[in-house]
């Protein structure tokens, strides 16, 4: 059995680089350098005329990058094949941060004059970047409902200098979730590349290469890190030449590039991900069933209630259910804020997807970029509460959460 077969999700992290070194270390070491020697002025040429740019300069590469890279190329291509029935082969590119990494999707792929089109439901960052960033750069930004097949084939049809198609899903805070594969085929048919933020459901939940996709994104630091220590983000694309030749050099000049001590973090996070994954979505079903059968809560987003309007595509797409919920309290946000200050278990803190509970209030946080008649057009109100649920022992978690909801109501 060769590391090209194996399929399990812990099999894939513990062993498909992480005993790649020339020392024989049993975990991958952190490479803390800024650059690498050669033997001779021969070898320094041939390393930079070759493919290989994890051995020349840290911000062109790095052999514990490496190591993150081929992880995630394993997780997110396991079981594909491409259109001759050979295994898929990916590409993946680690980077600094999410952002780093989307600005480098973004930048490779579209120029002054192109179009990209999204669906209305994204981070905060995410669509910062593109309303004040590409916008500024001469990049038409359009934002529809992606749900409405009829009118993303208008707008597709309205603008044909569109190159991309950009989805988050589930997307952040709303939990939102678009069609991957029915986007992926109108896409196609106009000779469109598709871009899926995969961060929230993680390879562990949902596979975008298996429904069309061109490009994985992720902000590594979240579900994947999966311990709050380190910033990192991830791009990863099937065009190899194209990811190797253009993506790799908007990468470099861009200067993204993560570091070995963050890269290391992420891949001794990555170890447990299947297992965190697990507990995550056990814990979230759980706390959701307890939020949407209180009485001081408004509603719930959870997509694993059968009322949540995106309920089929999440089932049909994903594994299980994101372990994110957002959820509002009667009362607004003068009861978001008393639930806040009251929870003791939960952790008061913006991010998601490390091990422990954090709350947060995305229209004050993580949103707060995005005017208000904006975000509360796609559903982010002043009183939602956004909660990424840990591993915590439910029992706790559960007893936390319902005395900070009395709190909250007294």
């Amino acid at each position: 059995m060769g590391k090209k077969n194996i399929k399990g999700i812990s099999t894939i992290v513990l062993h498909t680089a992480n005993h790649d070194n020339d020392n024989f270390s049993h975990t991958t070491p952190i490479y803390a350098t800024s650059t690498f020697t050669f033997s001779s002025a021969d070898e320094g040429m041939a390393r930079f005329k070759g493919d290989d740019k994890t051995r020349l300069y840290t911000r062109w590469g790095n052999p514990t990058f490496n190591v993150a890279e081929k992880t995630i190329e394993a997780l997110e291509a396991r079981g594909l094949t491409n259109e001759s029935g050979a295994p898929l082969e990916v590409k993946a590119l680690l980077h600094s941060s999410g952002q780093a990494a989307i600005s480098t999707l973004f930048f490779s792929n579209l120029s002054a004059g192109d179009c990209l089109i999204s669906h209305y439901s994204l981070y905060g960052g995410s669509q910062e970047l593109m309303q004040k960033v590409l916008n500024e750069a001469g990049v038409k930004i359009i934002l529809i409902d992606i749900h409405n097949e009829d009118l993303l084939l208008e707008t597709i049809k309205g603008n044909p200098t569109t190159k991309l198609i950009h989805l988050e899903t589930p997307a952040n805070p709303t939990l939102q979730c678009v069609d991957i594969e029915a986007v992926c085929k109108i896409a196609r048919a106009h000779g469109i590349k598709v871009s899926v933020d995969n961060t929230l459901a993680t390879p562990y939940l949902q596979q975008p290469f298996a429904l069309g996709a061109d490009y994985v994104f992720h902000s590594a630091t979240k579900f994947l890190n999966g311990h709050g220590s380190a910033l990192n983000g991830v791009l990863v694309g099937k065009d190899l030449e194209f990811m190797n030749t253009k993506v790799w050099k908007w990468h470099a000049l861009l200067g993204g590039n993560s570091n070995a001590f963050d890269a290391y973090l992420l891949i001794q996070g990555m170890k447990t991900l299947e297992l965190r994954m697990e507990k995550h979505c056990s814990n979230a079903k759980k706390v959701a069933h307890l939020l949407q059968q209180h009485p001081a809560i408004k509603h719930v987003n959870y997509t694993g209630f059968t009322d949540h309007p995106h309920h089929a595509i999440a089932s049909k797409q994903m594994k299980e259910h994101a372990p994110l919920i957002s959820f509002e309290l009667k009362g607004g946000i003068d009861a978001g804020k008393k639930f806040i200050d009251a929870v003791a278990i939960c952790t008061r803190a913006v991010s998601l997807g490390t091990v422990d509970t954090l709350v947060s209030h995305p229209a004050s946080m993580t949103h707060m970029s995005i005017p208000k008649e904006e975000r509360e057009k796609y559903g982010i109100t002043d009183g939602l509460i956004r909660m990424s649920v840990g591993i915590e022992n439910i029992e706790d978690l559960e007893e936390d959460i319902t005395q900070a909801l009395a709190k909250a109501q007294a």
